[in-house]
């Protein structure tokens, strides 16, 4: 693809991930993104053809962008505690905007995906222990981490920043909350400073 069509699929997935945060995955429609995008339908359509094909490479490109960002920095020999720290950090304030969530439109996207033999979020929750589980056994290797099931620390960071990302599009939630789930993590993964 040449580069203004690379820069006009970025603009789609860009303007798309607005709407889907807002609206949900079950609610945006390509003409919602024609008019967010200010694209004909052909010009739409010669780039995608369904919003679920959007939704799922912007899904695909946000787990890519993680998993590179850990790699990166762990090839780097950036400590873990570090890479914990920042992405700890990021999760905090996402777990705070129920605006930019896209946790809804990702339920909403994967349950209507019925079909047991392809089953995209389980391959996704995949792939995201196993990047974790690299950051993680890094970290504890190093003793800047300490030894823990890793297996069990993983569950607690994703269904706990997916579950208050999710409650947060459909409730308030006290602002204290991602705080508190952050500290609970520091204190079960960080050995203590003497």
């Amino acid at each position: 693809m040449s580069k203004k069509g690379d820069l006009t699929k970025q603009h789609i997935k860009e303007q798309a991930i607005k709407l889907f945060a807002r609206r949900g995955f079950k609610d945006v429609t390509m003409k919602d993104i024609c008019e967010a995008t200010n694209l004909s339908r052909g010009g739409l359509y010669l780039h995608y053809g369904s919003t679920r094909q959007i939704f799922s490479e912007i899904v695909d490109d946000l787990m890519n962008a993680q998993s590179d960002e850990f790699s990166e920095k762990i090839g780097q020999g950036i400590s873990a505690k570090e890479i914990l720290l920042q992405v700890l950090e990021r999760y905090k304030r996402e777990m705070t905007d129920a605006q930019g969530s896209l946790s809804v439109a990702i339920y909403e996207f994967f349950s209507a995906d019925t079909s047991k033999q392809d089953n995209a979020l389980l391959r996704q929750y995949q792939k995201s222990h196993s990047m974790w589980k690299r950051l993680l056994e890094y970290g504890i290797g190093r003793k800047e981490l300490n030894a823990v099931d890793v297996d069990a620390v993983f569950d607690l960071i994703v269904f706990s920043y997916q579950g208050v990302r999710m409650y947060g599009t459909l409730m308030p939630i006290d602002e204290r909350t991602p705080e508190h789930i952050i500290s609970l993590i520091k204190t079960i993964l960080l050995p203590k400073e003497i």
